[in-house]
């Protein structure tokens, strides 16, 4: 059974960083290209990063480019998402996947909360 589960989220200022992590099982995590993706309250989900298996090869969505840093580590089968200069549009409840792309919640998912605000 495929699990994900995110963490690291929380409240931010604006200008501040936060680092999520993504913990993997139930799949060959590094045979698969991960991604983040975002829901903000009362909009539909958005893609926000997307990484390779080997972790070599990064995408990012304009709205987060130059900000947000993507990772991996394979040997712990642990994705990690650093966000820096947070700012309030960035507000939304953060989910991993098991996706290069995707602009899907993944079901079984709870996410991670991150909220910025003064």
């Amino acid at each position: 059974e495929v699990r994900l589960a995110e963490s690291g989220g929380g409240l931010a200022q604006p200008g501040g960083s936060l680092r999520l992590s993504c913990t993997a099982s139930g799949f060959p995590f590094s045979l698969h290209p991960m991604s983040w993706v975002r829901q903000p309250p009362g909009k539909g989900p958005e893609w926000v990063a997307g990484i390779n298996d080997n972790g070599d090869r990064e995408m990012y969505a304009v709205s987060v480019k130059d900000r947000f840093n993507i990772s991996r580590d394979n040997a712990r089968n642990v994705l990690y998402l650093q966000m820096n200069d947070l700012i309030p549009e960035d507000s939304a409840v953060y989910y991993c996947t098991n996706e290069f792309y995707s602009e899907i919640v993944p079901s079984q998912n709870s996410g991670t909360q991150v909220t910025v605000s003064s």
